[in-house]
Order: C-alpha cells, then structure tokens, then sequence
C-alpha cells in the first residue's frame, strides 16, 4: 500500500514499510514508479542499476533485498534526496549513488543483473537546454521517444548474460518499436504489466539479454 502525505517542507510517501521524503526539486513517485516497484524482482547478490533514482525507491527496494545496487540521476537534488531516503530506511551502504545522465555514470566493464528505467516519456517542444531539472524527469522530447530510444541502444551492452531491464513507458509513444528495437539488440521482450490512465497506458516492459 501505498499514499502521500504532505507537509509545509517535505513530502512524505510510504510503500511497503518504507518513508520516502521527497522535496519540490524532486520528481514525485506516481503511477509509474508504483507499477515499477510492484513488479521489482530481484535476488539477494544481484547488481541492480536503477536509471533515473528520482527519490530512491527503486533503487531503495532492491537493497532491502540485499542487491548490490548503483543508483543514478541527472538532477543532483534527486541524489541528495536518494541518499537522505537510504540513510532513513537504514540501506545507505549497499547503494552508490552516481550523477550523470543514462549509461554516462557507468564504466563500460560494468555488468547488471537488472537495470531499472523509468523513463521520461511525455512528448515536449522544449529543448533539453530549456527544460528544469523536474521536466527532464518525465520529458522524452518532441515524439516521447528521445530518451527511451538512446536507452535501447545501449542497455545490453551493460547486462549480464541472462540480465534484464524493466522499462517503463506510455502507449503514446509506441510500445510495439520499444519491443521491435529490443528484438533487433538480441533481447527478448515482452509487456510484463500495463495501467490505465486518462489518455494512455502506462507500460512496464520486461526483456532479457540471450
């Protein structure tokens, strides 16, 4: 269960007995993120990479379930509220929190179990340069695709053999070529869960490295 509650500084959410504080510089957990955090599979030693950390749930989460995880974001506010969040649900330890967009924060030898994403995916006019550091954290550029689609061409080469990604997307920024590209890096996909929204689907892609 799952629910926010507001205060005058912080907002305060709660997802399976864990605190989250999120502040105003921060992208709020949503539908999105809660149907990414239900379906979290993770294993005790796996390495995680949560794309995106926003206020660390994600990435929180798998900790808890004694995963090795790097957590990443291109706001550094979102990194502080990730740390403060970890230090709070007592997993500061077994996250590293790197800034830095995508794959930027990663080594290239760097292997996953499981990388975590998601997206922004709602189509915007503005340049990258005219957004805030909140509006790139649901942005995917004129068609919604932008970042997803710079994702795609470069996740596998940071799983494990057998590794997976769980993605997050909307079904207005088709769904099928997130699947297609998927297929044509050699990943087998498929749509592990799905939320219905007022316009839209929100999508949870699952596909594993073969």
């Amino acid at each position: 269960m799952n629910f926010t509650r507001k205060s005058k500084e912080l907002k305060k959410v709660f997802f399976e007995n864990c605190i989250f504080n999120i502040n105003e510089n921060v992208y709020e957990p949503a539908e999105d993120t809660f149907l990414l955090a239900k379906n979290l599979s993770v294993k005790e030693g796996n390495h995680v990479l949560d794309i995106g950390t926003g206020c660390g749930i994600i990435a929180i989460l798998a900790a808890k379930k004694n995963a090795i995880v790097v957590a990443t974001d291109i706001n550094p506010y979102a990194l502080k509220c990730a740390r403060n969040n970890a230090k709070l649900n007592e997993v500061y330890g077994k996250i590293e929190f790197r800034l830095g967009s995508l794959f930027e924060p990663i080594r290239s030898n760097e292997k996953f179990d499981l990388i975590a994403f998601n997206a922004p995916y709602l189509p915007s006019e503005k340049t990258s340069k005219e957004e805030t550091l909140i509006e790139k954290a649901w942005s995917g550029g004129s068609n919604g695709r932008e970042i997803i689609d710079a994702f795609l061409s470069q996740v596998s080469n940071f799983l494990k053999e057998k590794g997976k990604v769980l993605l997050v997307q909307s079904s207005l920024c088709n769904t099928n070529e997130t699947l297609q590209k998927f297929a044509k890096n050699g990943m087998k996909a498929r749509i592990r869960a799905t939320l219905d929204g007022f316009f839209e689907k929100i999508v949870l892609l699952e596909a594993e490295n073969q």
